[in-house]
């Protein structure tokens, strides 16, 4: 079963699915060891990785492909990729949908703001017309080659439109062939229910940000709602974050790789097995042994 089947039975299968956030090869591996069954590649956290910079729209669709791909290439669970409004126009929107689907990308999230896009919690987004976001839906699913490439319809009218506003975009993104919606960014317990009663029997995620504008909920309580997809997309970054700096804080006032500095990081063996060392080394010697027996030959 490839990746894009098993991210199509997942969506099948009663429950909610916890997907977190990942954003280089070394977090995916590692959220799938934890068990996990899916992954997202969150953009938000390549900008801050990778560019040291906020999630202002900064990222291009290169520095995304660069990413990604030892991402797919090192994992076995299926990936979703933050593909913000698409990097450009409609014949760009293509582009991103082809190289994704060639990288072995499960899904991607498009979503309805105006260039240069934002963080889904921050202030001052602009929205894109409805029937502008419609083409950029038709184009994807257009362009993809594989039905079960799915295609996420976000919205992120709410902070400009309202909740009544977005829900109906979304239901509009449904039409246009989105396979999953999305309505970021609603504020409070209430405005949850109700986007998880307006689209009863269709998939649907939640990008729960801790401090963001949304209620954190459990998996349980989504699951009860309605919902098929719970994002965790900033947690591993930002308890990345916290952990180097309080690693670096303490390298820099004890002046030594002191006990309590230890104490805050893996071990040598920990590291080596997550990244494979001795199956890559043993791989070249299987291949050093093959080269000095054909030198013998000679």
């Amino acid at each position: 079963m490839d990746k894009r089947e098993k991210f199509a039975e997942l969506i099948k299968r009663p429950g909610v699915i916890v997907v977190p956030g990942t954003y280089d090869a070394l977090t995916a591996r590692i959220a799938e060891r934890a068990g996990f069954e899916a992954i997202f590649a969150t953009g938000a956290g390549i900008s801050n990785a990778h560019l040291g910079l906020g999630d202002v729209g900064l990222l291009t669709v290169d520095e995304l492909l660069q990413t990604i791909k030892p991402m797919c290439d090192r994992t076995t669970v299926p990936m979703i990729v933050d593909g913000d409004t698409g990097f450009g126009g409609y014949l760009n929107v293509q582009r991103t949908i082809r190289e994704l689907e060639h990288a072995g990308v499960a899904a991607i999230q498009l979503e309805d703001q105006m260039f240069p896009k934002r963080c889904g919690h921050f202030r001052g987004k602009r929205m894109a017309p409805v029937g502008e976001m419609i083409g950029r839906l038709s184009a994807a699913v257009d362009a993809r080659k594989d039905p079960r490439f799915l295609i996420i319809g976000r919205t992120d009218s709410r902070a400009n439109e309202g909740l009544e506003a977005a829900i109906d975009r979304v239901h509009r993104y449904f039409e246009a062939g989105a396979d999953i919606g999305f309505v970021e960014a609603p504020q409070t317990v209430e405005e949850v229910r109700a986007v998880a009663a307006a689209f009863k029997g269709k998939p649907m995620l939640l990008n729960l940000v801790e401090g963001g504008k949304t209620p954190l909920f459990s998996a349980a309580e989504l699951d009860q709602m309605g919902f098929k997809l719970m994002l965790c997309a900033n947690t591993a970054l930002r308890s990345a974050i916290k952990a180097v700096g309080q690693a670096m804080a303490m390298l820099k006032e004890d002046g030594a790789q002191s006990a309590r500095v230890q104490g805050m990081i893996c071990t040598w063996q920990e590291r080596q097995s997550i990244v494979e060392s001795e199956a890559l080394m043993d791989r070249e010697i299987h291949y050093d042994q093959i080269a000095m027996g054909e030198d013998q030959k000679k």
